[in-house]
Parts: structure tokens; sequence; C-alpha cells
């Protein structure tokens, strides 16, 4: 952690005050550093073991806050650092002393925290670190699944035909060995259509050895990742099926089209009772033979732990993403611990460049070969260290030359090429270093919003909804002068303003939405995106519709029957990972803003398919390209280790007292 992130109270009322807490908790909420929240979990864990030092419950405290900030850990010594710098009037106490006071206290000898690796955590979430060390090596531990190399061979020269297709032929070579694996890579490098020919590659495998047809799960943290995931494999399907010709093979990966996508929630089967529980788990497996997880920059540490104890053993895993994207709302960082895992696992290997593939690790000691390169890795300087396989692609093939090289330059870091990119005058590209002009950007807002609401006012849902995806505005944050709730509420104005909006109706004709949590019910799910259209009756009664785009498909409801719903006129960046748009415009936030880092720029650039607009200063610009995601976690260094740590008491369920983690 190099950064302090304070709150500043509206009022003495403010909720995240702890009114009647004293001593160095209370000094810490005065301050900001803590919420009351925070004071909760530390105070009930101190009752709870009986704990009475300040500074002990102070670091359990803290370790809350971390979760709450996105980390799974807190490390004293960076805090205390920083605190001190930052707030030098609080009495940080002395990080080597802190250390030890906290590693002898009652807190960590009744299993409340833990102490490992420097960090210190809530029990829960150094239980679900380990746990997921420890399940990706027991999978790495089988043996490796059986290849019938004839079939392969055929079905990659088929799927992935010509020079055009090598890294995707590479790579899928790769995946189709190993039991456990990520593929990483930026936007429009071919990540869906490698795993598309992945899992017919699998179904052919499965036919070859006479086994019943594969079964399969598609799963996306969110509604509109998994929509846009079932639409991507469905299409390279389609592709893969109009080069097979022999009608037993087209009938084997034909069923493969029908695979639903779906939320993971709903794949480890949704537990009104828990929120961090689901239906399947270690003595209810899921059924399926290969799970595929895309989108897997934004699935959090437990989310992972669940996963990985949901599978059987000898089912596949394929996780999906890009490595360089925000992460998780929720704490950890999951894929980018992976990615860096396996090359730090992998040192010695160096990576294997697989016709532009990178290949790093490999726990089970899989040999690899390149295509197109000759090349041919194994896995025996990496001491059999690493439990998964990552393959990244490099090659971009969705957007023009200079969004990539945008891209591309903000995943290295680089400033210069950053700036350079967006100076260079190309139509894909645009800067608009004049961060106040309104005047521009209602015209750009109003005329896409226009778009909509005419399509809309003539029923037309397919156009509303084309037109939607014509255009995002993306923000940083959700209020303040360029959070989403100002620029829905400007765009809504000037709406009234040109087209006559009635501004007492909340659910107008033309309304943008963004569902904001998921409703079993109706099939609606977080993420999802639709417009309220005009509609009638059969009688010809004028009604409105709102048609929402899911993972089904497009489907009309009655206004009322939807649930928790926000404008979507600007959406945060956040919410727009696993979707995209033709033309997306980017309005960052203050070079202050704890949220402007490399990781949110990059995600919203990524996010445009033909042309990227920038609202923002050269000073904002730097800023962001330097500021990194920092989240403290132990699982990269886990998985680069031979002894993964704790004894077994402390992964035993229930160690932890009431309210641990």
């Amino acid at each position: 952690m190099t950064a302090l992130e304070l709150f500043e109270p509206t009022d003495e009322h403010d909720r995240r005050l702890a009114q009647t807490t004293q001593g160095l908790l209370g000094r810490f909420n005065a301050a900001g550093v803590l919420t009351a929240a925070d004071v909760h979990v530390a105070r009930t864990l101190a009752r709870a073991t009986r704990e009475q030092d300040e500074a002990a419950v102070l670091a359990a405290a803290l370790a809350s806050r971390a979760v709450r900030s996105g980390s799974v850990a807190i490390s004293l010594a960076a805090l205390a650092a920083a605190g001190a710098a930052a707030l030098p009037d609080l009495p940080w106490p002395d990080a080597q002393e802190w250390q030890e006071q906290v590693t002898g206290s009652k807190l960590v000898g009744q299993g409340a925290i833990v102490v490992d690796q420097g960090l210190v955590y809530l029990q829960r979430y150094h239980h679900q670190e380990v746990q997921v060390v420890e399940d990706l090596r027991t999978r790495a531990a089988l043996d490796a699944p059986q290849v019938d190399e004839p079939v392969l061979d055929s079905g990659l020269g088929r799927i992935f035909p010509g020079e055009g297709y090598a890294e995707q032929r590479a790579a899928a070579r790769t995946l189709l060995r190993a039991r456990t694996a990520v593929l990483t890579g930026g936007p429009g490098t071919g990540k869906t259509t490698t795993v598309a020919g992945v899992l017919a590659l699998l179904a052919e495998q499965a036919d070859a050895a006479g086994e019943r047809a594969l079964r399969v799960g598609l799963a996306a943290p969110t509604g509109k990742a998994a929509a846009r995931v079932r639409a991507a494999v469905a299409d390279a399907l389609d592709g893969i099926l109009a080069r097979t010709t022999d009608p037993r093979t087209r009938a084997v990966v034909e069923p493969l089209r029908d695979v639903e996508a779906m939320t993971l929630h709903r794949l480890l089967g949704w537990n009104p009772r828990s929120r961090s529980r689901f239906r399947h788990h270690r003595t209810n497996r899921l059924p399926h033979d290969v799970v595929l997880v895309d989108e897997a920059s934004m699935v959090s540490l437990t989310h992972m732990a669940r996963l990985l104890e949901a599978l059987r053993p000898t089912a596949r895993l394929v996780l999906v993403g890009d490595a360089d994207q925000l992460v998780s709302v929720d704490a950890g960082a999951v894929l980018a611990d992976l990615v860096a895992g396996a090359e730090l696992a992998g040192a010695e290997l160096a990576g294997a460049e697989l016709a532009g593939a990178e290949v790093t690790g490999e726990g089970t000691g899989a040999e690899v070969t390149g295509e197109g390169t000759g090349a041919e890795v194994t896995d025996e300087g990496a001491g059999g260290r690493a439990p998964l396989v990552v393959t990244r692609l490099r090659t971009v093939h969705r957007f023009g030359e200079t969004i990539g090289a945008l891209a591309d330059a903000l995943r290295r870091g680089d400033a210069d090429g950053v700036v350079g990119a967006l100076s260079a005058g190309s139509g894909e590209v645009e800067w608009v270093r004049q961060t106040e002009d309104t005047a521009y950007l209602r015209d750009l807002v109003t005329g896409h919003a226009r778009e909509v609401l005419a399509a809309a006012r003539r029923g037309d849902a397919p156009a509303a909804l084309e037109a939607l995806g014509r255009h995002r505005l993306l923000c940083a944050h959700r209020s303040g002068p360029q959070g989403v709730s100002t620029w829905n509420r400007l765009t809504e104005t000037w709406l009234r303003e040109e087209a006559g909006l009635a501004s007492y109706d909340p659910m107008y004709v033309g309304r943008p939405l963004l569902v904001t949590a998921n409703d079993y019910v109706t099939g609606v799910l977080n993420g999802d995106t639709g417009v309220v259209v005009a509609s009638h009756k059969p009688d010809g009664t004028p009604v409105r519709m709102a048609v929402i785009e899911g993972p089904t498909g497009a489907q009309r409801f009655a206004p009322g029957r939807l649930g928790e719903v926000e404008t979507m006129h600007a959406m945060t960046i956040h919410k727009a990972q696993g979707s995209q748009a033709a033309e997306i415009t980017v309005l960052l936030p203050e070079a202050d803003s704890p949220l402007l880092t490399r990781e949110l720029f990059y995600t919203a650039v990524t996010r445009a398919q033909q042309k990227v607009r920038v609202v923002a200063s050269e000073d904002v610009v730097r800023a962001a390209v330097e500021r990194r995601v920092v989240r403290a976690s132990g699982l990269r260094q886990r998985l680069s280790a031979e002894d993964v740590g704790p004894p077994a008491a402390l992964l035993r369920a229930g160690t932890a007292p009431p309210g641990a983690g």
C-alpha cells in the first residue's frame, strides 16, 4: 500500500463515524482512516478473543479496512510509513514493534487474524488464499489429461487453418494439455476464438475416446459479460462448423452452440441464505467436464476459492481475461496474481514464444510444441512449481493501429507513448484537452441520446438497442462534477430542452437502462442494459416496455417488473468491464482522484471497437499512467513457492471466532 485513502465526514452524524469509540480506534476513526464498520469488526474480534492490546486491535481494524479497499491483507510496515507521512499527528506504532505485538497477540493465537508472509489477514481471507493454492496444486498433481494426438493435429489444422491462426493454434494446443489454464491477452487478440476452438477440440477428444458428450460450464462475473461471451463463442463455432465437412465431427461440435452462458453466481448455484456460499461445493461438485470463465480479471478471491472447491478434480478449468484490466470490485486481484505467480514460478523458463503466444509454467511437466516456430519446451526449469499454465496472446485484431498503440503503451506504463498515441491525429483516437468544454460534450452526448430516443419513440426496439451500443460515455466516479450522476442529469436536462422530455416521468420512453442487481425471477442480471420503448397492447392501447439485452438475448418487461435499474446516458468504467461499444468517450477524473490508475485508463480505452475519445489534460493522463492499482496479497508468492505455508489447523472451517472476516 503506497497511499493512504481517507474519508471526510459530511457532519458529526456521518454513519462512518463510531460515536462512542475511544482510544486508538477512536482517533483513527475520527481522522478518516477507519470507518465505523472497521471499528465494529475489530471490537467484535477483540471481545471474542479477550484481546486488550490496542495496537493489535488497531491492526485487525486495518485488516478489515484493507478488504473494504480491495486488498486481502495489509502490510503494517508499508501502512505505518505511508501513515506517518500523510498523518503525522496520529500515534502510528513503530512498524517492527507493531508486527511483533500483533504476531504475539491473542487475536493471532486464537485464529481471528493471521500474520503470514509479512502481511496481516482476517482469517477468512487467509483461509481462502491458501485454499486456492492448495486446490491448484492438488489439481496439478493429477496425471496429465490424455490427448489423442492424431485427432488433435487434425482438429487444429481444420479449426485454426493457415498462418493467420498460428498464434491461436499454438495457444489451443497448450490449453488442451492442461488441467488448469489461464488464457490472457488484450482485447481483440482472439481469446474467445481460441477458447471456442478449444471447446470443439475437447468435444472431439471425448468422442474419439468413446466418452459421453462434453458437459461445458460457460460463465462470466456479470450478466453482460455472459451475454457477450455466449454470442462470441457461438459466432466462432459457426466459423468452425463452416470449415467442418465430416458429418460425425459436425454432430459432435454443433451441441456446443447451445451451451448457455451464465453468471458465476448462477453456475455455482445461488444460495439465498448466504452471500459467500453456494449450492455447489466440495460435497456437491459441479457436473461439468470443462468450466470456462470469461472476464476472469473481475473474479474476486472469494469466488475463485468457491469455484475451485466446486470443481470435480478431473474437470478442466480455463480462465480467460485480460490481466492488465481493472481487478475485482471485491477483495483480491486473482487473475493478475495467477499470471504473475506462474511467471515467477517459471522464471527460469522465461516464457516460450509460440508463434507470438507466450506460455509460462506447467505443473505437470507436459511437453509443449510451438507451431510455426518449431520450438519445443519442457517445463523442467520451473521445477514443477507452477500449478497452472498461462498463455498470453499478443496480436490485436479488434481495433486499428492507433488504439492498439495506445492500449499497448498503457499496458507497458509508457507515458510518453500514451501521449504520442493520443496526439497522433488518427481518426481512431481523439484527445480533448479542454476538460471544461461542456458545450462540446453536450453536442456529443445529446446527439447519441436523441438517436436512442427517436428509435424508442418509433417502438423500434432493435434499432434503439443498436443505437445504445454505438457510444458509451465512461466516468471514473459515480458522483461529483465528472461523475455518472452529474452527466446523466445534464443529459436528461438537455433532452428536456431539445426533445420535450417530461420532467415528472422517471420511466420515459428512450431512457437507457443499466441493471444494478441480479433478479433471478425475471432472469435480468447485474450489468444488463436496455431501453424503455413505446409499444401497444393488442387492442391498440399505447404502453411502454423496457427491453433488456441479457445473456439469452433481448427480453421485454413492463417497467414496473424491473428491480434495481439506473439511467445509463453515462456509466462507470468499472460497470463497463465485459462490454464494448463502437465509440467510447473517456472522462478521466482529476489527478488527485484515488480512482485514477493505469488499469482504469486501460480498461476504458479497450472498450472501444472503432474510436476512443479521451477527455483529460496531459497532467491527468501522465498521472494515470504512473499510478498502479496496488492490492496487498500473498497469492503470487504462494504460487511460486514450494511450501504453501500454514498448519492444517488454520485451514479447518470454523477456526475463527465469531465475526472473523
